[in-house]
This record gives structure tokens, C-alpha cells and sequence, in this order.
């Protein structure tokens, strides 16, 4: 979601209300928990990848979004000159139509749109196989004013700006009643997402969407009718109105609850511990529609999952149902929760365990395990016990969720949340999504990370890739791809088919930066395909238990066993700025082995590693 500290620090006061609704609800749904607790077994090997399709790739310059498609949305007001914005400009220098508002960088990066759509993605979708990549996930598709797509207007048609015909999609809309799920049709922008998915699928990947329940969009058409019809409308229950307009008097009363008072986030109501019946009959009949298209029983032809955003926000008694939704249509489907800040205030991040399994999801977006690799090689405190911190903070995770949902978390260290990878590095020492971006923060530094710092991102993305829990990649931190909180988090794609303006420009006036050169970063790429690659021939690193046998503060390495049945990797890393060295396992002395990524045979009982350098070894056969 787009959030602001604010927004964070009011969303983990609800925790308390939908935990005690997950325990009073549980008993009475073990129908539900016996035929829906499948996880599947996919995603053990899965590699993720995130799109936010705005900003992957525009391959459809014809269906590039006018202001008639951003109405309705924040910050709601626009230049007479407005125009898209060129995909290769520096990203904080304003374009002259932005100058003729006030707002400054932070007040038009709401209004800037890039043109990425569904043709992007399909041209790409050759890059995306050479990376290695196994799952896709999509920020949301679905019909919306704004560039993020959270603000949904309707979940039974994809943007008609990612599809090929925007003006015949609009027309179409017009045809149907969107209360009627009889009367819907397949747009252009449909057709074209259902033929993206067989694509993906041909080509061995998996794709799940993003589905935001907790509230609409003010343009979703049934608050629409609300707002229209006022106490007369057949949807007035979805919502939470606080006061209804008076037509004997020329205001306007009306007042109705958003997501943490933003408007044009309408929340939905709650019933005891669920969604209004009529709701939940309208969400039933969007989740078939995407997961099998048509209708066949064959859920071949659709999406594979959902990633489910604010999740903790909405009661657990409809996770249930909606799992039951899923799971009877693909059982086989996959189901990722955003269940994130618990105290954004404090720094504490949920257990995540009252949501994982029948009651809920098979996994969630697992930034507990980004913030534990955050300390271990990005934050300069406490580095002589940085090595069993990191180790404790795993173990923790493992002990705190059954080990089938354990193996398929979302691994991930960046999103469209939080400051890139690279700018994590480049500005340490914070708590994680905190202050991370100019205008937040005098003091975070925007600039191209340093040949140090992108070696930190290397042997980062080789923890991701030798872990237990599928790695996930934010489009473009394989590229080299920088930029504080959002919205510099959510740069166009960086591609090796174009040239890019230098990064010049401060988005805080009066501040200056360095010249930072924007290129595709083809030795980054590669590191990420190896790694990857790695990842996909062994299934020991998907699939194998977990041991730490280097961790103490005397040793300042982090070194761990993989093991599947006969198959045993060791894994080192060096997360200090000095050459270090280290003595192997003692079931392993003596012995030849291979190091799997460099190549090196290793033939002494100790080895040495550089700093920030990752080992993968194996015993020479």
C-alpha cells in the first residue's frame, strides 16, 4: 500500500481485536480447515519476482493513461500541459508542466505517470526467463485512477491503461452491471492479462495479483451508487457512512470512514468478525472469475494465487472463507499475506503465526527475515555479535511458524514499500521502513551506491538464494537499480535497451548530490542469475534443513549446512570489511571441496574469504 508513518502506527493498533477474533473463530471452521490446508508444494522452489506494472516496461505507447483516466484519484488536480513522463529522465528533475503547481518533487510524483502495461511485461518476458525467475508477483491490476492501483474502481476488469484499447474498454464497462457477475464481459485489457498468464505458464512460471479487500477505491462502483442514491443505495451496508447528506440544505453532509481517513480509500464495513453477505458474494465471484476464467473447473487458464494486502486489518474469519474460495477452485493455489507492522512506533513486526495455515495464508511477505539480514551486513552496531544476532533471528522465525509455511515465505529484502536494497545500504543504522527517504529524512543520502556497498547487495542477494523460504527480487534491484521510500522506490525500469539520464538532481531544493550515472547493470544481472541458477539445480537449498555451525562472536563469519537425503552444502559468508578466515565443519576436514560459486577447490582444513564474500561448498566427488 502507500503508506506514511502515520498510516503504519494506526494499522498496528488493530492487532489486538483480530487475534482474539482468530481464536473465537477457529473451532467452528474446522470443515473449512480440513479441505483447505494444502500448501503448496511449489512454492518451496519458487524464485519470486515483484512487478509494479506502471513502472516495468511501456510497450503500448497507443494506450498511455490521459487525465480522463486519472480522475478521482490523488492529489486530484492537473496541469492543463500535463504529459506522460519520459521513462529515461532523471528521476527527481521536475518536467516544465510540473512546474506550474507548487507542490515541490514529493506533491507531483502522484500525477506522474510512465506508461508501463501489459504489452511491457510480455515483450520482457524473455528477460525475466534468462534471469531464472519461477513466480511472478503483480501489484494490483485491476481497474484504478491512481498509479499504484490500491484504490480499486473494479476487481472484475484489469486497467484498461495496461490494455490495448482503453476508450472500447471504458465503452464496455457501460454494457454491464457490475453487481451482476451474469452480465460481465472480457475486456480488451482482460484478454490480454488471461493471455499474459498463458504465457507465463507456458514458460513454467507462476503469477499471483495482488487483492486489496480491506477498502475500495471512491471510484469502485458500488460506493459510487452510495454516494449517488445516499440511504436509498442497495450497497449503503458495504461501508462505514457516518452521516448521510441532508438535501434540505445545499451542503453536503456526507461523511464516511476511509482507511485511515483517506478518502479516497473507502473502508468496508465489518460485521461481527466478516464482510457484509453481499460483499463477500461479490469478492466470491471476482476470485472465480480470475483463478478460472472459464469457468471450466480447469484452473489452468488462470491466476495461481493472491498476495492479500493489509491483511491484519481484515478479520480472520474471512481469510478463512477466502481460503476456502481458493483452495476448492486450485488447491494447489498459493496465498501470501501482507502482515507486517505490529508497533511501527516501537520497531516490532508481527509474528505472523495466527494468519499462517488453514485459518489463513501460506505464507506472508517476510520482513522479519529482510530485517535480520539488515543487521547482519548493512548496520555498522554491534558487529562482534552481529553473527549470532542473525542466527537467533532466524531460529526465532523457524520456531515461530510450522515448517511447511516456513519453507515457502516470501524472502524478500526490498517492495514498493520500502527504500531499494541499494539505498539500504548506502544509508545504514536506521530501523527498517523508517525515515527513508528525503523530506522524511535530512540525512538520507540518494546518491549510486559505492563498489563496497554494491559487494553488500551481492552477498545479500546470496543469503536470499541459499536460505530456507523463496527469495523474492523487486523489479530492477538485479539491474542496479537505487532509491529511498516510496515513491523513489518505484523509479521506472532500468533496461539494457535504453540510455538514461544521469541522476543529478536533489528532489529537496537548495540540496545538492552527486552525479550518479543510470545504467543497466549487466555484471549485477549475472551475479543474480548464477545465484539463481545455483538455486534452481539443487533442490538441498529449497527443499534442505537448516544448522548454523558458525555464529559466535569469536568468529564474526556466518557459516550454515544445508542438507536433503545425501546432498550437503556448506555455506560461509564474510559480512566483515576484512579478509577473514575460518576452520570447516569437523565432519568435513580433510577433505576436497568445491566452491560453487567461484569455482576454487579447496584442499586445507581452513578457508579464506574477502570481505563480503559468500561460499558454497560441497565435497569434491
Amino acid at each position: 500500500m502507500t503508506y506514511n508513518s502515520l498510516y503504519r502506527f494506526f494499522r498496528s493498533c488493530a492487532f489486538c481485536a483480530l487475534l482474539a477474533a482468530w481464536f473465537l473463530s477457529g473451532p467452528g471452521h474446522a470443515h473449512a480447515q480440513d479441505k483447505t490446508a494444502n500448501v503448496p508444494s511449489w512454492a518451496r522452489q519458487a524464485i519470486w519476482y515483484q512487478i509494479f506494472p506502471e513502472r516495468f516496461s511501456n510497450g503500448d505507447r497507443s494506450n498511455d493513461p490521459k487525465i480522463i483516466d486519472m480522475l478521482g484519484g490523488w492529489p486530484y488536480t492537473f496541469s492543463d500541459s500535463w504529459q506522460i513522463h519520459p521513462w529515461t529522465s532523471d528521476w527527481h528533475k521536475l518536467q516544465p508542466w510540473e512546474h506550474a503547481t507548487t507542490e515541490g518533487f514529493y506533491g507531483e510524483t502522484g500525477i506522474r505517470r510512465y506508461g508501463g502495461d501489459l504489452q511491457g511485461v510480455i515483450d520482457r518476458l524473455d528477460y525475466l526467463q534468462e534471469l531464472g525467475v519461477t513466480a511472478i508477483y503483480f501489484n494490483p491490476v485491476f481497474e484504478s485512477p491512481s498509479l499504484h492501483k490500491y484504490d480499486t474502481a473494479l476487481y472484475h476488469h484489469i486497467d484498461n491503461n495496461f490494455g490495448p484499447d482503453p476508450e472500447g474498454d471504458r465503452a464496455l464497462w457501460e454494457l454491464e452491471d457490475p453487481a451482476d457477475p451474469a452480465t460481465w464481459r472480457w475486456s480488451a485489457a482482460d484478454k490480454l492479462f488471461l493471455s499474459l498468464i498463458d504465457s507465463l505458464h507456458a514458460r513454467g512460471m507462476k503469477v499471483i495479483i495482488d487483492g486489496v479487500f480491506n477498502h475500495t477505491g471512491a471510484n469502485f462502483w458500488a460506493f459510487r451508487d452510495v454516494v449517488e442514491k445516499q440511504e436509498k443505495s442497495a450497497f449503503k451496508d458495504w461501508f462505514i457512512i457516518k452521516k448521510w447528506d441532508d438535501p434540505a440544505t445545499e451542503e453536503n453532509e456526507f461523511d464516511y470512514q476511509g482507511w485511515y481517513g483517506v478518502r479516497d480509500l473507502p473502508e468496508v464495513r465489518e460485521y461481527g468478525d466478516n464482510f457484509a453477505p453481499g460483499y463477500r458474494q461479490h469478492i466470491r465471484a471476482v476470485v472465480q472469475r480470475w483463478m478460472d476464467p472459464n469457468g471450466d473447473g480447469d484452473p489452468s487458464d488462470g491466476i495461481d494465487g493472491w498476495r492479500l494486502d493489509v491483511a491484519e486489518l481484515v478479520p480472520i474469519p474471512f481469510w478463512t472463507e477466502f481460503r476456502s474460495w481458493v483452495k476448492e477452485i486450485n488447491p494447489d493455489a498459493y496465498l501470501t499475506g501482507e502482515v507486517w507492522w505490529e508497533d511501527w512506533q516501537n520497531n516490532k513486526i508481527f509474528n505472523a503465526a495466527p494468519w499462517l495455515g488453514p485459518q489463513a495464508f501460506d505464507a506472508v511477505m517476510n520482513y522479519r527475515f529482510a530485517v535480520a539480514v539488515k543487521h547482519l551486513v548493512i548496520d555498522s552496531n554491534d558487529r562482534e555479535r552481529a553473527a549470532e544476532n542473525f542466527r537467533r533471528e532466524i531460529e526465532q522465525i523457524r520456531a515461530d511458524y510450522p515448517e511447511e509455511n516456513f519453507y515457502v515465505m516470501q524472502n524478500l529484502m526490498d517492495s514498493h514499500d520500502v527504500d531499494r536494497l541499494a539505498s539500504q545500504i548506502v544509508n545504514p543504522d536506521r530501523w527498517y521502513d523508517h525515515y527513508a527517504r528525503p523530506g522524511q529524512n535530512d540525512n538520507y543520502d540518494p546518491r549510486k551506491p559505492t563498489a563496497e556497498e554494491w559487494r553488500k547487495l551481492r552477498l545479500i542477494a546470496g543469503i536470499q538464494m541459499t536460505m530456507p523460504g523463496a527469495p523474492m527480487i523487486y523489479y530492477g534491484t538485479e539491474a542496479g537499480m537505487w532509491g529511498g521510500d516510496d515513491p523513489d522506490c518505484r523509479k521506472p525500469m532500468v533496461w539494457p535497451d535504453s540510455t538514461y539520464e544521469a541522476e543529478r538532481s536533489h528532489p529537496i531544493p537548495g540540496k545538492t548530490r552527486p552525479v550518479d550515472e543510470v545504467r543497466f547493470d549487466a555484471d549485477l544481472f549475472a551475479w543474480y542469475q548464477k545465484l539463481i541458477a545455483l538455486r534452481k539445480s539443487r533442490p538441498v537449498l529449497s527443499e534442505g534443513t537448516l544448522d548454523f555451525f558458525l555464529h559466535g562472536p569469536s568468529q564474526r563469519l556466518v557459516g550454515y549446512e544445508r542438507r536433503l537425503d545425501d546432498d550437503h552444502l556448506i555455506i560461509v559468508l564474510n559480512h566483515e570489511s576484512s579478509v577473514m578466515r575460518t576452520a570447516l565443519p569437523n565432519a568435513v576436514k580433510g577433505e576436497k571441496m568445491l566452491d560453487l560459486i567461484s569455482g576454487e577447490r579447496i584442499e586445507t582444513r581452513e578457508i579464506f574469504l574477502q570481505p563480503m564474500q559468500i561460499r558454497v561448498l560441497q565435497r569434491e566427488k
